[in-house]
């Protein structure tokens, strides 16, 4: 708890001292799950003409890796802001108005960023000529026709999982064991294609752009409807079952703290 009462004081004074270079790390957190996402679908796409039924597995490794970078290169990402913020106010280290503030910062840049990212990468040589049947075109369709209650529950545990990643990766001392219990967390939500929404930010644009919008069930209805619900199921699972889980947990005189 105490670490996350640093990283929270750091936030704060970017933010408050710096919104330019705020608004660029919240870019640069869908740079890196841009790239995370663009060779997991790759890898996908291959694995599945050269072994079929591995290509999910292959997905889900590969993406792990994008909350890697975020982590290590100190990226603003606002799934786990979620956690942040709602701790902030429990503690009182922030007001309502300013969490709400930074967090709208955050993912407003992060759609940005994923916009961006997602359209230069499809002007890239591998999404240049994807058959029309290929693993991600296939999977940001089925993503776009989900019922909002499997969104809401599947994004409330997307976010359950990243910020277990953040917890956990604060355990660890050694950078190593912080890279194998990031990948083989964020493994898990990956590999059951639950719903998280900065993630489909880059992920939707590569898939629109490599398609050149020909994707059925990306109509503007159905992206809105995702990124709303799963907006909220993030924040159900990010900010209220970790966040302020873990800050009612721990504000206890009891020696049983985190």
């Amino acid at each position: 708890m105490s670490q996350l009462e640093y990283s929270i004081s750091k936030k704060i004074d970017l933010f408050n001292s710096s919104l330019p270079r705020y608004a660029v790390r919240s870019m640069f957190a869908c740079l890196f799950l841009a790239l995370g996402t663009a060779i997991a679908f790759y890898i996908a796409i291959r694995m599945q003409e050269a072994i079929p039924g591995l290509e999910k597995m292959a997905y889900a490794f590969m993406f792990s890796w994008s909350l890697v970078m975020i982590l290590f290169m100190n990226a603003e990402l606002g799934t786990s802001n979620m956690l942040y913020t709602t701790i902030g106010v429990y503690k009182k280290k922030m007001s309502v108005s300013f969490a709400l503030k930074l967090l709208f910062t955050c993912i407003l840049f992060n759609l940005i960023g994923g916009v961006l990212c997602g359209y230069l990468l499809s002007l890239t040589a591998p999404f240049g000529h994807l058959e029309a049947d290929n693993y991600m075109f296939t999977g940001i369709a089925s993503k776009l026709t989900k019922s909002t209650g499997q969104i809401l529950v599947e994004g409330m545990f997307a976010n359950i999982v990243v910020n277990t990643a953040v917890l956990v990766s604060m355990r660890m001392k050694d950078d190593a064991a912080k890279v194998m219990s990031i990948i083989f967390i964020i493994f898990i939500f990956a590999f059951l294609g639950f719903e998280h929404v900065i993630a489909n930010f880059p992920a939707f644009s590569l898939a629109y752009f490599a398609s050149h919008g020909t994707i059925a069930e990306m109509t503007a209805g159905n992206v809105a409807h995702n990124l709303f619900f799963t907006l909220i199921g993030n924040f159900v699972g990010g900010g209220l079952v970790m966040g302020l889980g873990y800050a009612w947990l721990n504000n206890t005189d009891s020696k049983y703290v985190d």
